[in-house]
């Protein structure tokens, strides 16, 4: 039997398939089905910039005035309900999850700009988080916001939830950066252990009909691993954080192709949610028999195997693959 041990964000796992942010955590019992199910970490959902932000100014308003003086503050952010936990409410459930289970336990905050949410990373950690999944998701709409200033922002976030808190913590991207090697190696410096390749951003669509922007969420598929193949591949070897997938991941093969790029764990959602916990346990297991079938003694001696600086064909991820790919397909008869 093959050795599925690995070491993510300095956490011991027994294998690298761990449940990422979703709502089956969302309870102690689930999180503990999880667990039982298979899953070497959880990743709670996260508390947002924007629900802080509201329960603070609800606080303050509730000190000086009413809302209703302000009343873009209704408008555009969502209603406390509409979260699933309150941040007082999270920060007992991570504790509550913490002490019920033998595997890390991983807290999230999601944002897009500093501020006092960031004060929430030491509560966390207060709380009993063993990391800490930072999400950040930006949608850049002012044209006068230039590439040099929004990922200046990204590694001011970090620095600053680096100097609140002591762990380790994994940055959470999009890929959407003019030079994603040279962000990713900017997060690092900035304190990030690890990296999550990537954050998936919910395309809206438009409704015709109504005439309207209608808010579209689907689970992901498996033609969304390929990006997150490239880029695990082309930065692994080069930075020294430690690299996770989240997205497109739905079988012990997917699980063999984000390791074989790069990735010291994999992160599914789409597919437990679909399917049941019990996936977490079916793909643990079928990724030691494929491990054992193809002689590998461990999952270390896979990782990296096929990344930019040690496969075969280090072509096959730049250029000029692009220009061979052109010019050599051909219609089908």
């Amino acid at each position: 039997m093959a050795d599925l041990g690995t070491t993510y964000l300095g956490l011991e796992l027994d294998h690298p398939i761990i449940s990422g942010a979703c709502p089956l955590a969302d309870t102690l019992d689930g999180a503990r089905r999880l667990e039982d199910a298979g899953a070497a970490a959880v990743v709670l959902r996260s508390l947002y910039e924007e629900q802080l932000r509201a329960e603070a100014f609800a606080t303050h308003e509730s000190l000086v005035a009413s809302t209703e003086s302000f009343p873009e503050s209704t408008t555009f952010l969502p209603e406390p309900d509409e979260f699933i936990l309150g941040p007082d409410e999270y920060l007992g459930h991570l504790a509550r999850v913490h002490d019920a289970l033998d595997v890390p336990v991983i807290a999230s905050l999601n944002g897009a700009a500093p501020g006092p949410w960031l004060d929430y990373a030491p509560m966390m950690e207060q709380a009993g988080a063993d990391a800490l999944e930072l999400n950040i998701y930006e949608v850049v709409t002012d044209p006068v916001d230039t590439a040099e200033l929004v990922e200046s922002r990204l590694a001011e976030i970090v620095r600053e939830v680096a100097s609140r808190t002591a762990l380790p913590i994994a940055v959470k991207l999009a890929p959407f950066y003019t030079s994603f090697a040279s962000v990713a190696a900017r997060v690092e410096q900035a304190g990030a252990r690890g990296l999550v390749l990537f954050n998936r951003f919910f395309e809206p669509d438009i409704d015709t009909e109504n005439i309207e922007v209608a808010p579209h969420l689907e689970l992901s598929s498996r033609s969304e691993l390929l990006l997150r193949l490239r880029w695990l591949a082309i930065v692994s070897g080069r930075i020294d954080a430690d690299l996770a997938v989240s997205g497109g991941v739905h079988s012990e093969i997917d699980a063999v192709k984000a390791v074989m790029s790069g990735a010291r764990a994999v992160q599914i959602v789409s597919e437990p949610l679909k399917g049941g916990a019990h996936r977490f346990g079916e793909i643990r297991d079928a990724l030691n028999d494929w491990l054992d079938e193809h002689e590998y003694e461990s999952v270390s001696q896979m990782r990296g195997s096929m990344n930019l600086n040690r496969c075969p064909d280090p072509t096959a991820f730049t250029r000029t693959q692009y220009i061979r790919m052109i010019l050599t397909w051909r219609p089908q008869d």
